[in-house]
Order: C-alpha cells, then structure tokens, then sequence
C-alpha cells in the first residue's frame, strides 16, 4: 500500500463553501462543497477538484486559492474524495488588468497542465511524467478583464503542480502607461489651510505609487507636488499653495514599476483662504500744521485687485507701540489728515498699511516723523497745604512734571477775586504775608518752559490761625549744679528767631529720674536770676531736692503759645546720696563713726561734721555744726578724738561728688546720729 503525503492544501478542503480575501487574509463560511455554488473574489482562484482525466462530471470539491502551488506527493489533495491516481484539478479566475502589458506565465507541473488566457491555450505540458516539467511564457495582456484558466492533471506516481502570472517591469519591456485613477476628489479646509485627495486603488499589477500635480487655475504649468517618491496610498493633503485667495487644479497620476506614468485624472478645483497680505504702500508724503496741530499723509495708491483700504497708525517718537487713528472701518482715499496728536511738542511716527478684501493687513510704510507744537502745559498741582505761622502763610505742593514755574494766587473768598501773591520755581514752602485771625484762600498753577500755563489746583482755604510753633528746638544744653538751685543754659537756632523778636519766649520741664518721661515731667518756674535771648537763654531751677536726678528739656514757644519741638533732653544730679548705716560709738578716746561704703561712681570724698547744742537764750536750745574733717572716698570709719566729758553731740557723714556737689550739712535727707560722750559733763 503506497503512503499518500500532501504538502500543501487548498483554502477550503476543509468543507469552506466561500472564501474571500479581506486585508491579505483569507476568510470563508463553511457549508459542505457539493451543496452550493461557490463564488471566489478575483483575483483568487476557483478550484474544482475531479475524480478523472476529462474534467467530466460534478466536481467532488469547489473551493477557493489564493495561489497554484501543489505538492499532493504520491496521493490525492485532503479533505476531498480522490483516487490516488487519474484525477484532475482545474483553476480559474476573471481579474481586471488595468492597462494591460507585457507578462510572464511560468508553470512548473507533474504530470499535466495547460494555461488558457481568454480560452486561448499559452502554455501546453499535457504528458505522464515521472519528474516535474517546467516552462514559462512572454506575451502581453490586453487592457482591460481577462479570464485565466489552469488545468491540470495527475496521471500516476507523484503529483504538482505550480502556476505564475506577473508583469514584466523592466524599462525597456513595458511602454504600456498605466491607466489615470478613477474616483478622484478633494476637499479644502480653509482653517487648516489643507487640500485632502483622494481616489480610487488602480489595477494595475505592476503599479508602483501615484505622484500629485498642482496648477495655477487658470494655467497650464502642472508641478508635481508630491515629491520626489511616489505616494503609496490613495489619499494626499496639501497644505502648500499659496494662501492668497487664489484657484488651484489638482491632478493624480499612476505609475508603474516600468516607471510608465499615466495620464492625469480630472482636474480638481480649490480655491485656497486668502491669508497673503497686500504690499505696505509707498512712503507718505506729509505736512504739518502747527497753527491746528494737523497732519496730513498721502501715498501712492496700492496695485492689488482685492484691495479694500488704508489704515493710519501713530506712536511717540521714539517708542515701539502703535496705535491706530484712523477710526474703525478703512480710509478709501489716499490721503488723510490727524488733528488727534497730543500738542506737547513731542515727535510722533507715523505709518500707512493697506487692507484687502479678506482682511489682511500688510506691513506698514516707511515712517515719517513729525513733532507737534507746544501747546500744553503742564498737570495742574496736586496736595496743595496752607500753614499759618507769624501773620505769613507757609505754602507746600506736589511738583508738576514738564513744570519750570509756578504762579499763586490768593483771594478774601473762594470765588474771588484772586491776585498773585508769589512766583517761584519750585514747589517747596512759599511763604506770603497774610492777616492774622483772617480767612483767606489759595490756588496755584505751573508754567513750562514755553509759558504753557496748567489748570489751576484745587482751592485751600486757611482761617489765619497760627497753629504753627518754633520749627527748630533748643541746642547744647548745660547746667551748673549748685547747693540750692541749678542753671540749666542752651542755644537756639536761627528759625527761631522771628518767633522770639515778636514776642516769643521758652519753656523748660522737668522730670525726676535719668530720663525724660513726658508723662510725669512738670514746667519748671524760673528763679530771678534767669535770662533769655533770641538765640540762647538759661534758667535757674531752685524747686529741686538735693541728691536726687533731674531729667530737663526746653522749647522754644511763639507769640501765639505754639510751642515747638523739645530739645535733646540734659540729665543732672543734684548732690550725692547721704550715707547709710551711719552709726557712732563712743570711747574714752573719742567718738568712733561707721557707715556703708557708698557705691556712686563719682564720689570724691568724705565731709564729716560735728554738731553741738547751745541755749538760744529764749528757753530753747539750738545745734551749731561745723567740719571736723575731709576723708577718703575709700573710708567707712572714723574715729574723731575728743575730750570724754559726758557731752551729748551729732555727727553726719556727708559725701562730696567730683564738681564739688554735696548736701548742705541742714539738708533734712541728712542722717546724722545722736551720741553722749563717755565721761562726767563739767559742772557749771
């Protein structure tokens, strides 16, 4: 029993009725071969499979292949009722070769095949053979469908069979052009500025890609758009033709790998968005009127067809932000006039830009320049302030740019009249003489340097009321600090001066303490020998306690009470604190004295004193002091030798400063001590 191989099968041997192509792939729906007709989509083949030599009777198996190429060794094709040997297989197809052309047909077969194109035999290999036989054909396929047919026949031993159909594609072979593609349109998107192609796939076997022309409609000059390669698919975006409004004709045409290129398909038309802006005109002829601050431009007309207008822009000179003026809509004329510039005497640029019909504006003219007469003047003064001091009245404002001057004027009432009363050239303080107690009211404006005068400032009204005190605030305080009283001296600066030569004066206060407190301090009356001038004064101060710190400051005041700012506050002391733990001891040597070692930091030395009572002549008794003896600021004892007679006396301690300053030996913040003396008092 011979062994039965097949190497290959056809599509649907298993039982598949139909079978198509979709995508390169092959699909079917099954259904057993001999219950239906089948029907195979060109190019793939119909197969019909048959139990004999003569192709008689129904076929066993209709399928569809996608190509010839059999191997069915020693046996049958599977999947269908065959003997081994004496059996037939016969394909055919009907497929649209577009232009046609020059074509091989190679088979290759064991045992027998015949090839038929349009029923015309080309290839004859009809013999049992007992090894593969080959032959191949060069003939030309008319344009157009062709029907081909493949018979074949397997008398005994092994059994193949191979079949090929392809285009000749050398150069010097095919002239054949392949057919221009058919169901060519385009769509235009006028925002993105894009043609979309498309058309239909040709037929054509040996084509190699389309190539896409645009022309200028009207115009004959095609220009292939699509590069240098050919384009592969049947679809093709333009974005290139100029967006100027213009019509354009598109064309596809087919090539082959021959490199035949076809004629165009029909034209198709787009006419593009015009996004190409007309040429800026030519540069303005201009003149300026500086009696109505006029400019008038004129120009060249443009040359397009699709112009619409002009317009006319203007910036500062030099400056970089244009500004139109020439209104909304477009300036139909050449020419055109602006009164709008701002008459300050500054330069401005102009420049003139056409319009079309679409809306694109071009590219401005050449500049011209022009400068505008001065006829502005300045901003009017702002923050005007009214201060009334010593019967004038001190006015401050807000400097006014492009300002070289200012005029002010005052007036009995707010409506006038007014008259100048100062010029000056700066807006720092202007000071008029004015009636003291009296209302009046003021107004300023500025001037440029070409006598342009500004809007006059808000009116101020002031009531005449000096509100004002000394500017300026006493310097270089001094005291002298004497038992008793203290001499506080300064200095006064110049602005001070008036206030004091109009019956102005000062004030001093005081505080306790090291520093100034304001809110404990207290106006101090001067003793008689006090003295003021214009430009110093010194007061003496006697209602003070000795030992203690005394904070001062002075103001200068005006005729009216004002008083100006305090001077640099001046800390005294008035003498050193007494001593504490003062004690005495008597001995029959003397009277030894002990105390606290003072911590003061300017203390100079020790006074000690003795103090001894005496009748007073009138019942009463009086104590009578006098130094004993000076000491070191480093004692703290004191052994004062004196007769033990049984004598009750006193003693204090009293410490002295670096300037001499101490407490008067009667001062009550003294401590003195009460001691009796060893001894028997001496009988009177």
């Amino acid at each position: 029993m011979n062994t039965r191989i097949r190497t290959r099968v056809p599509a649907t041997l298993a039982g598949l009725v139909t079978l198509a192509t979709a995508g390169g792939l092959v699909t079917a729906a099954g259904a057993p071969a001999a219950a239906a007709t089948v029907t195979c989509n060109s190019p793939v083949w119909k197969v019909q499979f048959f139990a004999n030599t003569t192709f008689g009777g129904t076929p066993k198996k209709t399928a569809c292949d996608t190509a010839i190429s059999e191997n069915y060794g020693s046996g049958h094709p599977a999947g269908v009722s065959l003997p081994n040997d004496n059996f037939s297989a016969r394909w055919s197809l009907t497929r649209d070769f577009g232009s046609g052309g020059p074509f091989t047909f190679a088979a290759e077969t064991q045992d027998g095949v015949r090839v038929y194109l349009d029923g015309v035999r080309k290839i004859d290999l009809w013999k049992n053979v007992s090894t593969t036989q080959k032959k191949s054909v060069n003939l030309t396929v008319p344009a157009g469908k062709h029907s081909l047919r493949v018979d074949f026949v397997a008398w005994t031993g092994a059994a193949n069979v191979k079949f090929t159909y392809t285009p000749r594609t050398s150069a010097t072979v095919d002239k054949v052009k392949p057919y221009g593609p058919s169901g060519a349109s385009v769509a235009y998107d006028r925002t993105a500025h894009a043609a979309s192609l498309r058309w239909a796939a040709n037929k054509e076997m040996d084509l190699a890609g389309y190539r896409v022309y645009r022309r200028p409609s009207p115009g004959s000059g095609w220009t292939r758009i699509s590069g240098s390669g050919l384009v592969t698919a049947t679809t093709y975006t333009d974005k290139s033709a100029p967006a100027t409004g213009a019509n354009f004709a598109y064309e596809i045409r087919a090539v082959d790998k021959a490199g035949n290129e076809s004629g165009g398909t029909a034209d198709l038309y787009i006419t593009t968005v015009d996004r190409t802006a007309p040429v800026g005109p030519s540069k303005p002829v201009y003149s300026y009127d500086g009696t109505t601050n006029t400019t008038t431009l004129s120009w060249t007309p443009n040359k397009e067809t699709d112009l619409a207008g002009y317009r006319v822009y203007r910036r500062p000179s030099p400056g970089s932000g244009w500004t139109k003026v020439s209104g909304s809509g477009l300036i139909t004329k050449t020419t055109f006039a602006d009164a709008s510039a701002p008459a300050t005497g500054a330069s401005y640029g102009y420049e003139v830009r056409a319009v079309d019909k679409a809306g694109n504006e071009s590219g401005g003219s050449t500049d011209i320049i022009i400068t505008t007469a001065d006829k502005t003047g300045p901003a009017a003064p702002k923050g005007l302030a009214v201060g009334y001091d010593l019967w004038q009245a001190t006015l401050g404002w807000q400097a006014s740019e492009n300002a070289v001057g200012y005029e002010v004027s005052a007036a009995p009432a707010e409506t006038g009249p007014y008259s100048v009363v100062a010029t000056t050239t700066a807006p720092g303080k202007v000071r008029v003489a004015a009636p003291v107690n009296t209302p009046r009211f003021y107004r300023v404006r500025a001037f440029d340097a070409a006598g342009n005068p500004s809007a006059y400032s808000e009116v101020y009204a002031d009531d005449g009321v000096d509100r004002t005190g000394p500017l300026a605030a006493p310097t270089g305080l001094n005291a002298v600090v004497r038992p008793g009283s203290t001499d506080v001296h300064w200095s006064m600066a110049w602005p001070a001066y008036e206030d004091w030569d109009n019956g102005g004066s000062y004030r001093m206060y005081r505080s306790p303490g090291r520093t100034l407190d304001r809110t404990t301090m207290t106006r101090v009356t001067c003793g008689w020998d006090s003295d003021s001038a214009d430009n110093r004064g010194n007061c003496n101060d006697v209602a003070k306690r000795q030992g203690t710190h005394y904070t001062y400051a002075v103001a200068a005041v005006d005729p009216f009470g004002n008083e100006g700012p305090l001077s640099a506050p001046l800390t005294v002391r008035v003498a050193l604190p007494p001593v504490t733990g003062l004690k005495a001891t008597p001995r029959t040597d003397g009277v030894f004295l002990e105390w606290d070692a003072s911590t003061e930091p300017d203390l100079a030395r020790y006074q000690v004193f003795k103090a001894e009572s005496y009748d007073d002549g009138d019942g009463g008794t009086i104590w009578l002091a006098h130094r004993v003896d000076y000491l070191s600021p480093s004692d703290t004892s004191f052994l004062h030798g004196s007769e033990a007679d049984g004598e009750t006396v006193r003693y204090v301690v009293v410490p002295e400063d670096t300037e001499g300053n101490l407490l008067d030996f009667d001062d009550p913040a003294l401590n003195w001590v009460e001691v009796t003396e060893l001894g028997t008092p001496p009988v009177e």
